[in-house]
């Protein structure tokens, strides 16, 4: 069960948790973008940004499935939400070649474009239970774009952050 925020709280705990994480980016010298190691699995911090990427197009793919009366795979065809890793592993494959550029014109592009959605939306379609086919029974729409945006991006300064800490102390 999430939060259920409304619209206001919402776009304000999206732009605080943004602002940290892009706070913590800021901390990066050009060649740490790129260095493996932020995760277990080796992701470097463009790969964690290119997650945080395709989570948000595959909420925003959703929503537009819906919207046609459609109801989407979730979270990716051949997917289950138990196999939430091994989606996670496809995605880091997936943009694992993409250039830093063009991750980044992603992360701005896709950020904008939820908060596009989110401000069009009212509380109501985004805090009902069961307002759409797709969210299933105990998440609100409110619910899965908190967890593709907010949440995500506190996931990400966390390890981020972390991973500089340590990288500082290697350099000692």
């Amino acid at each position: 069960m999430g939060k259920r925020l409304r619209k206001a709280e919402l776009l304000k705990e999206i732009d605080r948790e943004r602002k940290a994480l892009d706070s913590t980016l800021a901390q990066l010298a050009p060649r740490q973008w790129t260095r493996p190691g932020v995760t277990r699995g080796g992701w470097s911090a463009k790969d964690i940004l290119a997650h945080l990427v395709e989570w948000q197009k595959m909420n925003l793919r959703w929503y537009e499935a819906g919207l046609r009366g459609e109801k989407p795979e979730i979270p990716a065809p051949g997917f289950t939400l138990r196999e939430l890793p091994l989606l996670n592993r496809s995605i880091y494959e997936m943009y694992r070649k993409h250039s830093l550029r063009s991750v980044r014109e992603e992360y701005e592009r896709f950020h904008a474009e939820v908060i596009g959605l989110i401000k069009i939306i009212s509380d109501e379609d985004l805090t009902t239970l069961h307002r759409y086919s797709w969210t299933g029974p105990s998440w609100t729409l409110s619910d899965y774009l908190r967890a593709s945006t907010a949440a995500h991006y506190l996931w990400a300064r966390t390890r981020i952050r972390r991973w500089i800490k340590r990288e500082r102390a290697s350099a000692k």
